[in-house]
């Protein structure tokens, strides 16, 4: 694994792989910026509208107090937006991926697999759904876990964890699509859900670190090729 791991992150810097790269990064920022955006002014909204109701409520005399407590809501809401951005990340990398996974497994098959065949490209309709309902997944599970971050951080266990398993499961599996049929590629995951999960694990790792993260897709998809690769030597992995 450890390897693997090795592997993955000496051709992070490649010149096919950085443009990838820029790629990539373009577009979950964009993604990133849609999803702040949009969620920053929900919640301004919100702490208007909820100021507005407070007044009708209890009465003018309390309108300080309720400005203070307006005041309080929006700078949590922006201090919100920035945690945010982060532990979506992974929501965001589990989408972005599938549109480069190809690119990627194939740079890594030509550059460390060169005598065998390569993969067969997958559907863009299966990699983006594939990607989708990982990030629709990782997104439930940051609103499970964000009420856990005030419990002595509960909640970054919790979404590690998860990471590790969505993440892990998605790039395995888009890995192991380009040489086996859909439901061949899952069976391999199942069977192998240890060594996939200790894999997802160091891509929990990089995509919890900001800015790099970014390259998540890149890092992930080249090691899942490399463990998907080194499973087909053990045909104990297989049956």
């Amino acid at each position: 694994m450890l390897k693997a791991v090795a592997l993955a992150l000496s051709q992070m810097l490649s010149p096919p792989f950085r443009a990838v790269l820029m790629k990539s990064m373009a577009l979950a920022l964009l993604l990133i910026a849609i999803l702040g955006v949009g969620a920053h002014r929900l919640l301004v909204w919100l702490a208007s509208y909820g100021e507005q109701w407070l007044e009708t409520a209890l009465g003018a005399n309390v309108h300080t107090l309720v400005l203070i407590l307006a005041w309080l809501i929006s700078i949590a809401a922006g201090l919100g937006i920035v945690v945010g951005s982060v532990l979506l990340m992974p929501a965001v990398t589990a989408l972005v991926g599938s549109f480069f996974v190809d690119e990627i497994a194939l740079e890594v098959e030509r550059t460390h697999y060169s005598s065998e065949p390569a993969g067969t490209p997958l559907p863009a309709a299966v990699a983006l759904i594939q990607g989708g309902k990982t990030a629709l997944l990782a997104f439930l599970v940051y609103l499970v876990a964000l009420p856990f971050l005030l419990f002595a951080g509960l909640g970054v266990v919790i979404f590690f964890i998860a990471s590790a398993y969505l993440l892990g499961r998605e790039y395995f599996e888009l890995a192991a699509m380009r040489f086996h049929p859909i439901e061949e590629a899952k069976s391999l995951r199942r069977k192998n859900q240890s060594m996939v999960f200790v894999a997802g694990l160091f891509i929990a790792a990089f995509v919890a670190v900001p800015l790099i993260n970014l390259a998540t897709p890149l890092f992930a998809m080249a090691l899942m090729v490399h463990v998907h690769k080194g499973l087909m030597r053990r045909p104990s992995a297989i049956v």
